[in-house]
């Protein structure tokens, strides 16, 4: 077995800028929505993204084109076949930390350390501040410094914006087909009879590090509570929760340690499906959500379904508010990639990579040890240090 760990660490990014680059929406007009006027259209095709007088504060901007033409008047009645073209002005995104680690890499593979609060790929109020961005700048001062063409890394699995450590990333397109369907082969054995399966026996396995609030009482669990979608205050696709019409997941947790004073308890989980917040709903379902978890609570629901907004106004750019209610992305909750176990996608080789645990999800020893070797150091500057 091969490790990702090594003495040296390899760290890259660049600051953000100030503003992002804005976005572009596009739609094209069908025969059913032809003699609509451009205010009908979007006022109803995508009442979702702003009310009637955002809309229209975007159409007196200047902001969406028809068929490459600006269009300020929003009583103009549409073709069908024409190209509508909204353009969504730059904005400063959310502050989020921009510096990856690398654990591992290779030609095929990078897997990186993330940090909480960064988000994977572009959504939302992200759409700059994500992993995926600071690998494209990589690649692209990479491609330019070399004759050759540089890779294009893209992340291959989902990792929340709140949950740090290990996230894997492929280089090539055979890398990316070979770890979706090691990840596709254990999702479907779980679909098929929740079976849980040996670490041998799979070509994946992520293991993660939570700290969840109360006292979980068995040394061992396996949760088997299925995960469907329920709609839900801005989160326009849906929320995903404990659902018995759900689809099948499976998670099993061992308990490390128990903190009677503080009513916590750190566990290590091993994943066997990748539900979207598989851990965070399987913990909560459980009856122990994760400390700090802003949106979910015991029973693995969200602690609120109404549709609460900041105040009855729109946003600057004519948006909506962002709803007071938390949604999935919002941090603060404790959860840390913290291994994964990998059968090379061109070499079949296993290797396993780790990523630093944070010290809140370490257990009393870990602390320990991390203590008496700082002392050390510290003893051995003052012994370097002497004349």
């Amino acid at each position: 077995m091969m490790s990702g760990c090594s003495e040296r660490v390899a760290v890259f990014g660049e600051p953000w800028p100030q503003l992002n680059e804005g976005l572009l929406y596009n739609d094209v007009v069908s025969p059913t929505d032809s003699k609509l006027t451009l205010i009908e259209f979007y006022s109803t095709k995508h009442k979702n993204s702003a009310p009637l007088q955002g809309w229209l504060q975007r159409i007196q901007n200047g902001q969406i084109t028809v068929d490459g033409r600006v269009v300020n008047d929003p009583n103009i009645i549409l073709s069908a076949g024409s190209d509508l073209v909204y353009h969504r002005l730059p904005w400063k995104e959310p502050d989020v930390p921009y510096l990856l680690e690398v654990l591992y890499e290779d030609d095929d593979l990078i897997a990186l350390n993330k940090p909480s609060g960064l988000q994977v790929l572009p959504g939302g109020l992200f759409q700059q501040r994500t992993v995926l961005k600071q690998l494209q700048w990589r690649a692209s001062k990479q491609s330019s410094s070399l004759s050759s063409q540089a890779s294009h890394p893209v992340p291959v699995h989902r990792l929340g914006r709140g949950t740090s450590g290990i996230l894997l990333c492929a280089k090539t397109k055979l890398a990316k087909t070979c770890i979706a369907a090691y990840f596709a082969d254990k999702t479907s054995v779980v679909d098929a009879d929740n079976t849980v399966m040996e670490l041998s026996q799979r070509k994946i396995t992520k293991i993660y590090r939570a700290l969840v609030h109360g006292i979980v009482d068995e040394d061992k669990v396996i949760i088997k509570q299925p995960i469907g979608i329920v709609q839900y205050p801005g989160v326009a696709k849906g929320l995903y929760v404990a659902s018995p019409s759900g689809k099948p997941a499976l998670s099993k947790v061992d308990v490390l340690e128990r903190d009677v004073q503080r009513n916590c308890t750190l566990v290590q989980v091993e994943i066997q499906s990748g539900r979207p917040h598989q851990i965070r709903i399987h913990l909560a379902f459980l009856g122990h959500p994760l400390l700090g978890d802003p949106l979910y609570v015991a029973g693995g629901q969200p602690k609120s379904f109404d549709s609460e907004f900041a105040d009855g106004t729109f946003a600057q750019d004519g948006g909506y508010e962002r709803p007071v209610n938390p949604v999935p992305g919002d941090c603060g909750y404790y959860l840390h990639a913290y291994q994964l176990f990998l059968s090379h996608p061109t070499t079949n080789e296993v290797i396993k990579i780790t990523a630093p645990l944070p010290s809140v999800l370490k257990t009393r020893e870990g602390r320990e040890v991390d203590k008496s070797v700082g002392s050390e150091r510290i003893r051995g500057i003052h012994i370097d240090s002497l004349p």
